[in-house]
């Protein structure tokens, strides 16, 4: 059988049975193990579970489900509705500063989860319905919650990065730095657009309707700062190497579940049951779309299909920056069907030696990847966001939200054309915390 051939077969084994609703996971395992098994016979189950549990023997993945329990604490509190409350109370004076307010909430509470649907979750339960009832369109008040989810991937510290570390044997300290600029850029582009959308569609009335006092703007600050102490503190001990991500992701968790044991006094056993239940049933979803996602890289590699796909990108003679744009309209069809974690598991090792040879930083090419990634995540047919959305607010027809989201995704790809005029915008803080890497 041909590599071409056996990745034909490969990609639309994966295709129909993810069709069906069959979990990713068992979708890219099962696909896997249809391919090896045409290839190689029976022999090939002697190697399934070596394969799978070595994907994820390492002991950098700790960090992962910590950082899930770090997210799992502050979304199954009341910590985004203060979040939320307070950004809105500061920013209500600005014409369409309630979408504003839904946008920021949602990058900072990215900082505290790193998980886009939990940012999703958390901000859009109580943004949706607030913005709805204010008289915005269903698909402005769930197309910017879709959007604002996305940053929990690229706003540090994000799962998606330190897969991307690992896969690659790169810095996720640097990592982190290189997506501090670019994560900021990007909530900043969001908020451009709803200000200039708002202003185009007349949402300015809120800023007279509803006035807060000084106090009143205050009241809420002390139980947000806390919170926003912790991921400072989390970000220094790993850009200022002074403990592993995982000794940091082990901190912080510990210390964000005791802020909201105390802060909100949840002393009772079931409300902790249910954040570590939670962040249990998302870590272990995340850890079995890995391990499959391995296996799948595996089956890719054993029937020489990544070999030649890597050797026909390769072969290209073409100018770096047409070949950058190959790779990112593969990322992005990849991204439309796959989670972000499966993608970076199976093509990054791929990618990384062309984008290195061509001359391109690793770490921008980090960032590049994963705002890719944060396109696929509200775009079908899989993207996660829609899922979410759909899900906290079923009144709202997918269309609506489809076209609420459509200009964040051109917003995206405007993030990336400038990231590539302006690599440094990436570069430049791990360069100058770290140093340049030769």
């Amino acid at each position: 059988m041909s590599p071409t051939t056996a990745g034909v077969i490969m990609i639309l084994s994966l295709f129909a049975l993810l069709g069906t609703g069959m979990p990713i996971a068992f979708a890219l395992g099962l696909a896997a193990v249809a391919a090896l098994y045409l290839q190689n016979g029976l022999d090939i189950f002697y190697v399934l579970g070596d394969t799978m549990f070595s994907g994820i023997a390492n002991l950098a993945y700790v960090s992962i489900p910590m950082f899930v329990l770090m997210g799992s604490a502050v979304a199954s509190s009341p910590a985004g509705s203060d979040l939320y409350t307070a950004l809105d109370r500061w920013l209500n004076r600005i014409p369409g500063g309630l979408v504003l307010s839904n946008i920021g909430a949602c990058a900072i509470f990215s900082g505290m989860t790193g998980s886009s649907p939990a940012t999703c979750a958390a901000i859009g339960k109580m943004g949706i319905p607030e913005m709805q009832s204010r008289g915005y369109p269903n698909s402005v008040a769930t197309g910017s919650i879709a959007a604002g989810g996305t940053l929990g991937i690229l706003i540090p510290p994000s799962v998606t990065l330190i897969v991307y570390g690992i896969s690659t044997e790169t810095s996720i300290g640097r990592l982190f730095m290189a997506g501090v600029f670019p994560g900021l850029m990007l909530t900043a582009l969001f908020m451009i657009w709803a200000v200039i959308d708002c202003k185009r569609k007349g949402y300015s009335f809120e800023a007279r309707a509803i006035r807060y006092t000084l106090k009143e703007k205050m009241v809420g600050l002390p139980r947000i700062l806390p919170f926003l102490l912790i991921i400072a503190g989390t970000l220094y001990v790993l850009y200022g190497g002074v403990a592993t991500p995982s000794e940091a992701a082990g901190a912080g968790a510990f210390l964000t579940l005791a802020v909201v044991i105390i802060a909100y006094r949840l002393f009772r056993f079931k409300p902790v049951a249910h954040i570590f239940s939670s962040a249990m049933r998302e870590s272990v979803m995340i850890m079995m779309i890995m391990a499959a996602a391995e296996l799948f890289a595996f089956a890719l590699s054993s029937l020489f299909i990544t070999q030649s796909v890597a050797g026909f990108i390769a072969d290209l003679e073409v100018n770096r920056w047409v070949l950058m744009l190959i790779i990112n309209v593969f990322l992005l069809v990849c991204g439309m069907f796959l989670p972000p974690i499966a993608v970076i598991v199976m093509t990054a090792p791929m990618l990384f030696p062309i984008v290195t040879q061509a001359g391109f930083d690793p770490y921008w090419f980090a960032i590049i990847l994963t705002i890719n990634m944060e396109v696929g995540l509200i775009t079908p047919p899989i993207g996660l966001n829609l899922f979410v959305i759909n899900a906290i607010a079923p009144t709202v027809p997918t269309r609506d939200v489809l076209w609420g989201a459509l200009p964040y995704v051109l917003v995206m790809f405007l993030a990336i054309l400038i990231l590539c005029l302006f690599p440094g915008i990436a570069t430049w803080l791990p360069n100058h915390m770290l140093g340049v890497v030769t």
